[in-house]
């Protein structure tokens, strides 16, 4: 390679590099384009009957913050009160679990308890995957003041991208070959339509979530049912692992009262999972974003690998962008057209030997000299015998 290509190819790394080293910014980036693009429904919607942008930006903006601020006076007191009881007895229900699990090991055979961990190693076990999972991303968190300014960075991103979208739609267009800008506007209309989609299939299935787990542990009369629900539906917007982690607080408080209680919540949880799994997801989900199951359980254990738990929550709308992009560049825009050009090319190639073909004579008779003569166009023998 010549200087050029090592230059470029040192300035690629280089990029990569950098990239990595903002990786959390980008992702707070891409989490206010998330939000972003959902209020962008409610300021079309107001824009569209007479009112000016900016008015429309500033009323959806007006409408989140009154959602939130009645979610807090409203929902927030009662459930931090539950949730408080909860933390509270969740240990209790993990002891008395512990407790129950020992006499379970004094009944079974010393033969099958070589092969059964204890409660102590499930735990150690369990520890390093959680601290793997949730790794560097809980720093976020770490600090009060921390935890501040990445929301205030992602508000104000947000209300920018609401106030001149246009404006960062074209200086992002603006990175990719002129011939090539008009395909990317085209991909990000298609991203954009993916991810209020997923927005509005994810806030549907938390909703039905949280009321079937609510209804399901009233009817069970497992204490904190309110508290236990609300979390079940948060964590749906983690799918996969959200609703794993929602089973194990109403599980150890059932187990405060009765085992087999701990045992009908288990089975409560299995069975809105398979209703969610089977019918929520089909009907609601894969209509508004066609991602397999597969592919979501890949994408959450690849942005939770590699970016914490701040890729873990976004992992969902990174697949969705993820998905389209990779659809229409490097599927429709090149693999497929490189079949199509390569059969072209072979068409061209066909023709082209076929054009070349000269039939050459055996040996010099009449029926081979008559060939030649169409073949170049020359006069035959008695045409030249009268001409002469």
């Amino acid at each position: 390679m010549n200087i050029g290509k090592w230059i470029g190819l040192f300035t690629f790394f280089v990029s990569l590099y950098i990239l990595w080293q903002i990786r959390e910014v980008l992702l707070l980036v891409f989490a206010a384009v998330v939000i972003a693009n959902a209020l962008s429904i409610l300021v079309q919607r107001f824009h569209q009957s007479g009112m000016k942008r900016v008015f429309a930006v500033v009323l959806a903006l007006l409408l989140l913050f009154g959602v939130l601020v009645g979610f807090f006076w409203l929902i927030v007191p009662p459930f931090a009160d539950q949730f408080q009881q909860l933390m509270e007895l969740v240990p209790q229900g993990i002891r008395r679990l512990s407790i129950w699990f020992e006499v379970l090991q004094a009944r079974i055979s010393p033969q099958l308890m070589e092969y059964i961990p204890s409660i102590d190693q499930l735990i150690q076990q369990l520890q390093p995957l959680v601290n793997q999972l949730l790794g560097g991303g809980l720093t976020i968190f770490s600090t009060s003041l921390g935890f501040l300014v990445r929301l205030l960075l992602v508000l104000v991103l947000t209300l920018m991208l609401l106030a001149q979208p246009a404006a960062y739609r074209q200086s992002f267009i603006r990175l990719f070959p002129s011939f090539y800008r008009r395909r990317v506007d085209q991909i990000l209309l298609q991203c954009q339509v993916g991810l209020r989609g997923w927005m509005v299939g994810i806030l549907f299935n938390m909703l039905v979530i949280g009321l079937m787990s609510f209804v399901g542990l009233v009817i069970l009369r497992v204490p904190l049912a309110l508290a236990q629900a609300s979390l079940a539906g948060i964590l749906t917007f983690i799918p996969n692992i959200g609703p794993v982690l929602s089973v194990i607080p109403p599980m150890a408080i059932a187990l405060l009262e009765t085992p087999w209680k701990a045992l009908a919540v288990l089975i409560l949880y299995i069975v809105i999972q398979q209703i969610e799994s089977n019918f929520l997801t089909p009907y609601v989900m894969a209509h508004q974003v066609s991602l397999l199951p597969a592919v979501t359980l890949i994408a959450q254990v690849f942005f939770a690998t590699f970016f914490g738990f701040l890729g873990l929550l976004l992992a969902l709308p990174l697949a969705v962008v993820g998905q389209v992009w990779l659809r229409e560049v490097i599927i429709k825009d090149i693999l497929d057209q490189w079949h199509s050009h390569d059969k072209q090319l072979k068409e061209e190639v066909v023709l082209v030997s076929e054009n070349l073909v000269v039939p050459k004579p055996s040996s010099p008779t009449k029926d081979a000299t008559e060939e030649c003569s169409i073949v170049y166009d020359k006069p035959s023998l008695d045409e030249a015998d009268e001409k002469s």
